[in-house]
């Protein structure tokens, strides 16, 4: 495999851990330049399960249980769901839609500090099911998950530790179904352990380096980080149907 697509991984679960946005969401587009579309979300989300385990056995003194269930429970039922609709719903459309919503969130959030989703058990409840379902659809939530947690105002490290348990929890549900799916091509496999290895590496370097970053620059990075992902996503979706 190119290195390049390693070099890739560990900076997407550097920056990750050190955002606390999901490493799926910087290494998807660059895995779809050297594994097809099935392989490179189910490599993408076994990865990205990697660093988010290793990331709350590093800081899940901080987690919050409360949140977790919240976000959690939806996820997975949206998971599933998600799955019936795989070939359904065009992803490319989704992820224009995707797009556009959260950068004007995103955007309104940055020039209006003030503002957030106001953090109530419903609004929890459609952030983890929304996050969920297209977590499976189009192989990363964390777009959505990180920008409805970020209203209820945690802490970094407890921030982290919850998003990351959520992460864990999505990935052990969706990562069977993309494998009952025909998404896995053995001839895969030998990318796994070296991916380990950078999950393990990066998430330890982006831990060190989070202690240093006051709460308020962390919550920009997420929104920027929002920002940035979104126009991606949006212009895949854009460009697939051109």
């Amino acid at each position: 495999m190119n290195p390049l697509f390693y070099l890739s991984a560990l900076i997407a679960e550097i920056a990750g851990t050190i955002s606390g946005f999901g490493s799926s969401s910087i290494f998807l587009p660059a895995a779809h330049q050297f594994l097809d579309y099935k392989s490179a979300i189910l490599i993408v989300a076994v990865y990205h399960m990697f660093g988010n385990i290793t990331r709350f056995l590093l800081t899940f003194r901080h987690w919050n249980m409360e949140i977790f269930m919240l976000f959690g429970i939806p996820s997975i039922i949206a998971t599933m769901i998600g799955s019936l609709f795989i070939d359904i719903i065009p992803s490319d459309i989704l992820k224009i839609i995707l797009a556009v919503v959260l950068i004007l969130f995103a955007l309104y959030s940055l020039f209006r500090p003030s503002f957030g989703l106001k953090p109530t058990v419903w609004m929890g409840r459609i952030g983890g099911f929304l996050s969920g379902f297209t977590a499976w659809v189009i192989g990363t939530g964390w777009v959505l998950r990180g920008a409805f947690l970020t209203s209820f105002g945690l802490r970094k490290e407890e921030y982290i530790a919850t998003i990351a348990a959520i992460a864990i929890l999505v990935d052990m549900t969706r990562i069977p179904l993309y494998v009952s799916q025909w998404f896995f091509r053995p001839e895969d496999i030998y990318l796994l352990p070296p991916l380990l290895l950078i999950a393990l590496l990066g998430s330890y370097v982006g831990k060190k380096v989070v202690q240093y970053l006051p709460s308020e620059i962390l919550k920009k990075t997420i929104l920027v980080g929002v920002i940035i992902l979104s126009a991606l996503l949006g212009y895949q979706g854009w460009n697939a149907l051109l």
